[in-house]
């Protein structure tokens, strides 16, 4: 990534479990340190954030038929590995 040495203790990267996890399966496959975080809490207070979230996220529409190919593609792999 733009002459990043992928094992920068310096650099992590961090993404919300769900958004454009292909691109984190694909940085973390090239040996950069990513992390996928999950809001926990009760739904209550937890749904607000994962809404405002997806609306800033302007391509997230779109994104959600890719992600939901990757994870079938993902548990067919998995499902051969056996």
């Amino acid at each position: 990534m733009r002459g990043l040495p992928a094992n920068d203790p310096r650099i992590r990267f961090a993404q919300l479990l769900g958004m454009s996890d292909n691109i984190s399966y694909n940085m973390a496959a090239a040996g950069f340190r990513v992390a996928k975080y999950v809001p926990y809490g009760p739904v209550r207070e937890v749904l607000p954030y994962l809404i405002r979230r997806a609306q800033e996220n302007t391509s997230a529409a779109g994104q959600m038929g890719r992600e939901l190919k990757t994870i079938v593609a993902e548990r067919a792999r998995r499902k051969r590995e056996k």
